[in-house]
């Protein structure tokens, strides 16, 4: 490693705070350039982003639309308030609307996914007037404040005890429920009836929302079973609940449609997204808000107010991200190598003993590993990993160039929605190969 590599990762070190981490065991890679779905270190080492970062990396690095879409609106203005219209931020509304449902209207934009969650729960109760707010146990909604007492899973303990009104209720876990379902629909019809009764021990017209990532993201891809959504939708609709679908890790393409929703069908009243929409070429998030939902402010306060929303450089960067998603036939490809994906999934539960179940839908996936597969008991508990068997399985795909990350008992395999069929199967035979040390070493 030369002289300026070893200069910035001492003075990341010694400098910077790092999420999630443990300060002193961090040896982060200096990174000098990256192009598609690979990156460099200062010795030429090429890596594979198998996670597209955090799962917001969609269309790659490099993409020169998005980079000159955000140099043109340098050249005119880089800022100017939420108050005034900006030609990017009223742009891209529109395309954010126009991508939706006929029953959508509006766009409050934000700076992340976090944020758009906190004001996404600030409308719903503003709309409704109760206080109530539910959400899953296996949920990840940010780490603020608000998004952090919505998230449901470990990341919210720091934060407690937290604010009052926050629900949490169990997500349609299939595989890690103890009843054996004679079919998703059995298990559909269980999970909606816990979910109305607790509301209804809640007191139905104290609930504001439901929020919902459609598509459970970090804490395993839970895929909602056969007519989980639609059920919650009939149940929002039969207390007056506002129904919020948490699209920022799921939405922009990343599941074969562009909002994962549509594969479900089901219409929420508002919809947040962040991560995909400008690929992380400039942070920005947002809540599309449901006509119905919009008109109320026409002559209520709309009290959510950002500096930063509608940032112009972030919603240049949008709109020719979005574009992007269009011309690059984007959709085309993710269910194409999708498919691929999906069939190398299904051979590594076949053939791996650690493998207790693959999730998939999209290029958005997982591996759930397990010490049984007939007890299903997990390679690390719940919230625990003392021996750090996680990292080190990371930290060997890390050998093999194969940049991905870990949470609880699962790897996440989440790639460039840009990937081809070739990359793909190059680098899961890498996953292949660790998950065959996994076998012999760790079970």
């Amino acid at each position: 490693m030369g002289n300026k590599a070893e200069e910035i990762k001492e003075m990341s070190k010694q400098y910077v705070l790092q999420s999630w981490s443990k300060q002193g065991a961090l040896n982060p890679i200096p990174i000098e350039k990256a192009e598609g779905i690979y990156f460099y270190d200062y010795d030429g080492t090429r890596y594979t982003d198998m996670s597209s970062q955090l799962v917001n990396l969609n269309v790659g690095f490099g993409n020169t639309k998005i980079a000159e879409a955000i140099k043109e609106q340098v050249d005119r203005y880089c800022f100017v308030g939420p108050s005034y219209a900006a030609e990017p931020r009223a742009r891209l509304a529109k395309m954010i609307v126009d991508l939706l449902p006929d029953t959508f209207g509006k766009v409050f934009f934000t700076n992340a996914g976090a944020d758009a969650n906190e004001n996404a729960i600030k409308i719903a109760r503003m709309f409704t007037g109760r206080k109530k707010i539910f959400s899953r146990y296996r949920s990840y909604h940010g780490s603020s404040f608000g998004a952090g007492n919505l998230t449901g899973e470990p990341r919210r303990y720091p934060l407690e005890p937290g604010i009052p009104g926050f629900v949490k209720f169990f997500d349609p876990y299939i595989y890690r429920e103890p009843i054996d379902f004679p079919s998703e629909e059995a298990a559909t019809n269980y999970y909606l009836t816990k979910l109305r009764e607790q509301i209804i021990y809640e007191g139905p017209d104290s609930v504001a929302a439901i929020v919902m990532e459609t598509i459970t993201g970090s804490n395993g891809i839970i895929i909602p079973p056969k007519g989980y959504l639609p059920g919650v939708r009939k149940i929002c609709d039969e207390f007056g609940i506002v129904m919020i679908c948490d699209e920022v890790m799921a939405g922009w393409c990343r599941t074969g449609k562009m909002f994962a929703f549509e594969n479900f069908d089901v219409v929420p009243d508002l919809v947040t997204f962040a991560k995909g929409v400008t690929c992380g070429y400039v942070q920005l998030g947002g809540v599309a808000v449901s006509s119905k939902i919009a008109e109320y402010f026409d002559d209520h306060l709309l009290s959510c107010g950002l500096t930063y929303s509608g940032h112009p450089l972030a919603c240049a960067a949008g709109v020719a991200c979005v574009n992007y998603y269009s011309e690059a036939n984007i959709l085309e490809n993710v269910n194409k190598v999708g498919k691929v994906l999906g069939i190398i999934l299904e051979g590594f539960k076949d053939k791996f003993k650690c493998v207790g179940d693959v999730r998939y839908i999209g290029l958005f996936s997982c591996v759930e590993l397990v010490k049984d597969k007939e007890s299903k008991e997990p390679l690390v508990s719940y919230g625990k990993d003392p021996e750090a068997v996680m990292p080190r399985i990371v930290g060997m795909l890390k050998a093999k160039q194969f940049m991905t990350y870990s949470h609880e008992n699962m790897i996440f395999i989440c790639p460039p929605l840009i990937i081809t069929e070739e990359q793909l199967k190059e680098e899961m035979e890498k996953l292949a190969e660790v998950l065959s040390v996994v076998d012999e070493t760790m079970l």
